[in-house]
């Protein structure tokens, strides 16, 4: 009697559900009749891939088009009152973003959107996409000596994530600050259109400073690229193990080569390995080695000096 009540249950459950979906469903007009209204946006949200959403597999039978974000269109189609339509004009950016948030959460890009700085400060998913009228064609940038998928088109185009404009011009819209270390003699090459952003930091949010796209240590955004550094090793730098390629380096540009913090390697060195501080349980005792290191650069003997498997100096 047990299992033929849970049986029933089951089955009236699931009648019930499949009622109200029925009776939902009739409140759903799809995209082409918001079209009659809504020319504009239609015809830009046609060239986005939410609007390819119908043709995948995956959602078959799910709400798409206009619908998906708008909320059944029935009501508002036959009435023509802006209120039987959810709209989003008057929505704070967290509403909007959580929108966003009913499809695109559950992802590792994701995840962490509601940890991150732009969610603590107001900025939303609509602030950097654009959901309708997204440009349509590729505009191709003219003077570029090295074209890259980054810069290969138009510095205020991007037909990206569907982007409002290129990712370098959409941050430094906001990240006015940085936008100057980007034109020192030495900088990473991302006004050139060699690397962007997101490929250090995640505009999605995350558990680290800035939201760097790290994972263990301090270094994972940076080995990314400068493999060569990568550890472990058996004599281990302790800086660079305990604080990162920051301890040396400027992430984003300076006036020193390889980016460095200081003007002269000698200078960055002694910083820690003085004899005043006394730092350092293998450094040479004496002054005199200190002295002389203030008129050549350590890392002429000291070559290895991210981490070596061979010299407890670092020696080559």
């Amino acid at each position: 009697m047990i299992s033929a009540a849970v049986w029933l249950t089951a089955s009236t459950s699931s009648q019930s559900a499949q009622t109200s979906q029925a009776i939902l469903a009739k409140d759903y007009v799809g995209s082409e009749a918001c079209k009659d209204c809504h020319e504009d946006q239609f015809r830009a949200f046609s060239h986005t891939s939410h609007a390819q959403l119908a043709k995948l597999g995956s959602w078959k039978e799910k709400v798409t088009g206009c619908e998906s974000c708008h909320g059944p269109g029935k009501a508002h189609s036959e009435e023509g009152d802006p209120k039987k339509i959810i709209s989003f004009k008057n929505k704070s950016s967290k509403e909007v973003s959580e929108t966003c948030l009913g499809c695109h959460s559950g992802k590792e890009e994701h995840n962490n959107f509601r940890r991150g700085e732009h969610w603590r400060n107001d900025v939303g998913c609509t602030d950097c996409h654009s959901t309708h009228s997204q440009p349509s064609g590729r505009q191709l940038a003219a003077s570029n000596v090295f074209v890259s998928r980054a810069n290969a088109q138009k510095p205020g185009f991007s037909d990206l994530k569907l982007l409002k404009t290129s990712e370098p011009q959409l941050c430094l819209g906001c990240h006015g600050e940085t936008k100057h270390q980007f034109n020192l003699p030495f900088h990473h090459k991302v006004l050139e259109g060699a690397m962007k952003c997101s490929d250090c930091h995640n505009p999605h949010g995350g558990f680290e400073l800035k939201q760097t796209r790290l994972a263990t240590g301090a270094d994972a955004a940076c080995i990314k690229c400068h493999a060569d550094k990568q550890g472990p090793f058996v004599f281990e730098h302790a800086p660079v193990k305990t604080d990162g390629c920051i301890a040396c380096h400027t992430p984003h540009g300076s006036s020193n080569p390889r980016l460095l913090i200081t003007s002269r390697v000698a200078q960055l060195c002694l910083t820690c390995h003085s004899t005043a501080h006394g730092v350092g349980a293998d450094e040479p005792a004496g002054p005199q080695h200190n002295l002389n290191a203030q008129y050549a650069n350590c890392t002429n003997c000291h070559v290895r000096i991210h981490g070596s498997r061979t010299s407890p100096v670092f020696f080559r």
